[in-house]
């Protein structure tokens, strides 16, 4: 005797099938809401002084604080105040890097170097609440060889100020207050992280993200939550049956 296979649509009993069809919709739905919350977090931005060298023809991000580089003499240096993400997204100095238009009319002299160094302060749409960012300018540094950017810095552009771990707050007093403070982003609060403010911006992790934008481990538990209770409801369902 042939056995006859079951009717498909008999796989799950009628009564049954508008209760699961309901549940896993359900749980599509919670699914997406979980998912597209993690990827909508706004990335978070740092108001901080960014630190730059001149190649000859344009800016780099220095790879180096200000009080570690020893630049060579006839070097060009460049500080920018803006609200940057992180080093690649970060603001550059808007003066061609020059070295001889800044230090043309500062002669050699044994026993020193120049350094010429471009600051900008950038734009009042960076600039903390209640301050006005002043003029961009630039200086020739006449220093000792040995001497550090920060060194060079110092010698055209007090007062300078640092934080607790030497990280570039202020240049000639701007801003009077704050350093490397977030700006946006519903991350929690943070800062670059690198001596004297050469690195870029810690990327912090925002709810329902990690560090690299993906799902944090808590969105991946709750979601993993509420699978298995839609298995549950599943199975006792079918019990019921």
């Amino acid at each position: 005797m042939r056995s006859r296979s079951r009717p498909a649509a008999a796989a799950v009993p009628a009564r049954l099938r508008s209760p699961l069809v309901v549940l896993l919709a359900a749980l599509v739905a919670a699914s997406a809401v979980l998912l597209g919350g993690a990827g909508s977090a706004e990335a978070a931005g740092y108001r901080y002084w960014s630190f730059w060298q001149g190649n000859g023809e344009n800016w780099e991000y220095a790879t180096q604080g200000p009080a570690l580089l020893r630049p060579d003499d006839g070097s060009v240096q460049g500080f920018r105040f803006a609200v940057s993400e992180d080093a690649g997204e970060a603001a550059q100095p808007r003066r061609a890097p020059d070295f001889g238009a800044v230090c043309a009319g500062t002669p050699a002299k044994d026993g020193a170097k120049r350094v010429a160094l471009v600051i900008d302060p950038g734009t009042a749409a960076d600039a903390p609440g209640g301050e006005e960012p002043p003029a961009p300018r630039a200086a020739c540094a006449q220093v000792a060889p040995d001497a550090s950017s920060a060194e060079a810095l110092a010698a055209v552009a007090k007062p300078l100020r640092y934080d607790g771990s030497a990280m570039l707050c202020a240049i000639s007093g701007y801003p009077k207050a704050g350093c490397g403070e977030q700006v946006s982003g519903d991350a929690g609060s943070a800062k670059p992280s690198a001596p004297a403010g050469a690195a870029s911006p810690v990327k912090t992790t925002g709810e329902g993200g990690d560090a690299d934008g993906g799902p944090s481990a808590g969105l991946l538990v709750g979601l993993g939550a509420i699978l298995l209770l839609g298995v549950a409801a599943v199975v006792q369902a079918r019990r019921r049956r």
